[in-house]
């Protein structure tokens, strides 16, 4: 990986020699899209067959050491004693205000060991926080491994033909992972993933990364799998309704207005920011994150004012995009609470008002949890 102010995947010349439009992404240079059909068809492809995703951009800590689980558990919001050892949650880390530092997926090992996978952008911060904890005990370690790691991500409903092409395990349950084999190269298989589909994070270290993404293409070609860049990946979680920290989670937007109550403990005794989040979630007055589906002609984007037909101002778009599945405008958006489903409301796009309708996500049906 790059030591310059923008950082590459170890799979970034597979990129470049696929012709992909690069972009910065949280700091990385990541691929966007690909040359024969770009976004559209890249986002058919995981909804209808199968996709590769490349996101080592994500970050990787470790936080292992005696107690290192109920360390944890005392910083996150979600209850890790929820889980078993050999599964996976969604979880947050919040400020003392209630504000989200960052979101991510924790992986129990074992009582002694969890490995996190925070957003790119947000991992050095992340692990700050819990290097510094003033209740970190002695022996608990946390390591900042965001470059000694690759992440592959492959989903769509044809994933477990590729996987067993390849000779890596399939069938466990959503929200599990297995530590398995590739030949020799240990990986990683998760189950979970970010669109809605079927699928596989795979974690394996940068120097093997190379030969796993050849043959996971090989293996994809048979069933019409594409590499898929992160414009489609931010069209899939958009059509399902998902979170993405910066634009429905931040922190000026809590758990609770952006509706990821269900990530929290509420039952926990101790976690970051807990006393903010319940006053919030008690008194009732902020805006909640919701869905827009659009019923004319046009596209919402993050930003836009969202507003009623008497001209009212009720909101703001987070998230917006053209959904591929639906061929229709849809969007993400923070409203006040007297907003109802169903309700016909307009979004400003540039001075033009784009007639929409209330509608809870997710705007499509995904197979992850099958």
């Amino acid at each position: 990986m790059s030591d310059s102010a923008t950082k590459t995947s170890p799979l970034h010349d597979k990129h470049v020699a696929l012709g992909a439009k690069l972009a910065d992404f949280g700091g990385w240079s990541m691929p966007i899209e690909y040359p024969g059909g770009g976004v559209v068809a890249e986002h058919t492809a995981v909804r209808e067959r199968v996709g590769l995703f490349d996101v080592s951009h994500l970050g990787n800590a470790l936080v292992s050491g005696p107690g290192a689980k109920d360390f944890l558990n005392r910083c996150l919001t979600n209850d890790l004693d929820r889980i078993e050892p050999g599964q996976a949650q969604y979880t947050m880390c919040c400020a003392e205000d209630g504000g989200v530092v960052d979101d991510m997926i924790a992986y129990l090992r074992s009582a002694d060991e969890v490995f996190l996978i925070p957003n790119a952008a947000n991992t050095a911060e992340v692990v700050r926080m819990l290097q510094q904890a003033s209740d970190r005990p002695e022996g608990v370690v946390v390591e900042d491994q965001h470059e000694d790691y690759a992440i592959l991500a492959l989903q769509g409903p044809r994933v477990d033909e590729v996987m067993d092409a390849v000779g890596l395990p399939t069938g466990h349950g959503y929200m599990s992972f297995v530590e398995a084999r590739w030949g020799k190269v240990p990986v990683t298989v998760c189950r979970t993933g970010y669109t809605g589909e079927r699928g596989y994070e795979l974690v394996c270290a940068v120097g093997d990364a190379p030969a796993l993404w050849d043959a996971l293409v090989e293996a994809m070609d048979p069933v019409g799998g594409l590499a898929c860049g992160l414009g489609a990946r931010d069209t899939l979680r958009t059509e399902m309704g998902y979170a993405l920290h910066g634009n429905e989670l931040s922190r000026e937007i809590t758990p609770v207005m952006g509706r990821t109550g269900w990530a929290v403990g509420w039952g926990k005794p101790q976690f970051w920011g807990r006393e903010a989040l319940v006053a919030q979630k008690e008194a009732k007055e902020s805006r909640l994150s919701g869905g827009l589906v659009v019923t004319g002609r046009g596209i919402p984007r993050a930003g836009c004012q969202v507003r009623d037909r008497e001209g009212q101002e009720v909101g703001t778009v987070t998230s917006g995009t053209f959904s591929p599945t639906r061929r229709q405008g849809v969007a993400l958006a923070l409203l006040d609470r007297g907003v109802q489903q169903g309700d016909p409301l307009v979004v400003d796009v540039r001075g033009r008002e784009v007639p929409v309708e209330v509608s809870r996500p997710p705007f499509v049906t995904g197979g992850a949890a099958d």
